[in-house]
């Protein structure tokens, strides 16, 4: 089981950082991602970590702007968010044990409940 948090509600231009875990420490995440979806539109990508934390992976609208990260002896993910839009609001889930495409919206076996970020104008 995955838990998330971090999300809230920050003016456009500022930041947030989404942390999420296994409930039981001793499980393995495998690699992880991000993903969101807004009000009335379709789930997406938005980024991914390898196991050891040495590949990422970023959708086009967040790169630059987000980082992802991971300590691998806890299996925590992180996703640091800054300069943060009106476009970016959504409810952002985290996802573990990937068995599809790092940017598949279906590869992934665990998904944690969503975090709700709104980023106002």
């Amino acid at each position: 089981q995955l838990q998330a948090s971090g999300g809230g509600l920050v003016q456009a231009g500022g930041s947030l950082r989404l942390s999420c875990g296994a409930s039981r420490p001793s499980s393995s995440t495998g690699d992880m991602g991000w993903f969101r979806q807004a009000p009335g539109k379709e789930r997406e990508f938005v980024a991914a970590i390898d196991l050891r934390g040495s590949s990422t992976y970023y959708a086009d609208s967040v790169k630059g702007r987000f980082t992802i990260s991971r300590e691998t002896g806890k299996n925590t993910a992180y996703l640091q968010m800054n300069n943060l839009k009106p476009e970016d609001t959504a409810v952002y889930r985290c996802a573990a044990r990937r068995i599809g495409g790092f940017r598949d919206v279906r590869g992934y076996r665990y998904w944690g409940v969503g975090t709700q970020v709104t980023v106002s104008s």
